[in-house]
């Protein structure tokens, strides 16, 4: 039974649903908890008076820009003034949490460890970090999960939890789903293995805290409890704690990937395959073979192709592509100052050509062309959509991070190696 008539050591069955009831089956998200006390004993929420520079900048207006976008290395939290949450920082997105479609993109700066009488959700929509620099321990409903550099997890809708940093401030990435879930992709011709392997996600273990007093309206501490909800805040005070589940069991709950785990295809005879070979977790859409968001990795690999030019090919593309480096190098990037460094980020929106800079596409041209490792010691990835993204005014200026010239220092230099074939003429008409 998932709901008795008395629950075994008198706990309370609640369940959470991520998709409606009558989802499909091979769709349906739910999971039963056991907890002390059921979520709705709280008194009620308000708006927040502490304010969010994440959640103030997704209600400005977003800029809508087909120039390719770089930016160096987003600033630490050094100050120390700022959490999990607190220094999460809007980029950029599309879309209406309201209407459940579309992703929010966030840079996180956290210089302490989230107090131990809070918790925080989201009600908007499924939050993918990616841990950059430092750890988290990130305590949630359903227990801790460690998330480290090179791991990244995924906080679903509605799942409250509480982010400590063990090793001193932290630095990544994350992006918002407001429109269902991030499911692995299909393998089609690739067969029943590859890429990220079902078994290698890890799920947190029940762990319970005995917080709590006879009643719900009883107890010795005031948790408090922050949800945003439509980009707002809002937030209540509560006499016991949020994390007291004693066990649970479903489909829907946290997890994290180590992404050393990937294992990476490519080609073994001749041309570079499309960046979608990467792809880690996809959030589908409507259309089928189309994502509101990939989640795509470029981690260290071989490269064999014959007669091929290997880098990521130039392209243009009705997706649009935020990257961003965890650390290394990337092959296609110049690094260094100026350049496309760990911590660091890019925006190649709809349509917006992009490639190799110059000096890796000579280097590129010019290469012996033997088997080779890349990526050594680096692994940048990829939030790519189908929506057209936009630019928040503090991706955009107040960050100051934006490299200017950024275009013309990685493309004006491309070299024409075009030669008139001899023989042949060139007409300024079709026939």
């Amino acid at each position: 039974m998932n709901s008795p008539q008395k629950c075994p050591y008198g706990l309370y069955a609640e369940k959470l649903s991520g998709t409606a009831f009558t989802a499909p089956r091979h769709e349906n998200k739910q999971t039963w908890l056991y907890r002390v006390l059921p979520s709705c004993s709280h008194p009620p929420y308000k708006p927040s008076e502490e304010k969010s520079e994440a959640v103030e900048t997704t209600k400005e207006k977003v800029h809508y820009i087909p120039n390719q976008l770089r930016w160096d290395p987003f600033d630490h939290n050094e100050a120390k003034n700022d959490d999990f949450v607190s220094g999460l920082r809007y980029v950029g997105g599309a879309g209406d949490p309201t209407m459940k479609s579309g992703i929010g993109i966030y840079i996180y700066a956290a210089g302490k460890s989230m107090d131990e009488k809070s918790a925080y959700y989201s009600a908007d929509g499924d939050l993918l970090i990616v841990a950059q620099d430092g750890d988290l321990d990130i305590r949630t409903e359903f227990g801790w999960l460690l998330v480290r550099p090179m791991e990244i997890c995924v906080i679903p809708r509605g799942v409250k939890y509480q982010v400590h940093l063990p090793s001193g401030s932290a630095r990544g990435y994350a992006l918002e789903l407001y429109q269902g879930h991030f499911v692995l992709p299909e393998l089609g011709p690739i067969g029943s293995n590859g890429l990220a392997n079902a078994r290698d996600f890890q799920a947190p273990v029940a762990c319970f805290s005995e917080d709590f007093g006879a009643t719900a309206s009883e107890g010795s501490a005031r948790y408090a409890v922050t949800v945003k909800f439509n980009n707002t805040l809002f937030r209540t005070e509560q006499p016991h704690t949020p994390f007291d589940v004693v066990g649970w069991a479903g489909n829907y709950y946290p997890y994290k990937y180590d992404l050393g785990r990937f294992n990476t295809i490519g080609t073994i005879s001749y041309d570079h395959p499309d960046p979608s070979i990467f792809t880690v977790l996809s959030a589908p859409s409507p259309v089928p073979g189309t994502a509101v968001a990939d989640f795509v990795i470029f981690p260290p690999r071989w490269l064999v192709g014959e007669d091929t030019f290997r880098p990521p090919y130039y392209h243009r593309n009705t997706m649009s592509e935020f990257m961003g480096l965890i650390c290394g190098g990337y092959d296609a990037k110049r690094g260094g100052s100026g350049g496309f460094v760990p911590g660091g980020a890019s925006l190649h929106n709809v349509m917006s050509g992009h490639g190799p800079d110059a000096e890796s596409n000579e280097g590129a041209r010019n290469a012996e062309l033997a088997p080779v490792k890349v990526g050594g010691g680096s692994c940048a990835f990829m939030f790519e959509s189908c929506l057209m993204l936009g630019v928040s005014e503090w991706g955009l200026r107040t960050c100051k991070k934006v490299q200017e010239g950024y275009s013309e220092e990685s493309w004006g230099g491309v070299k024409t190696h075009w030669k008139m074939p001899e023989g042949v003429q060139v007409n300024s008409h079709l026939a």
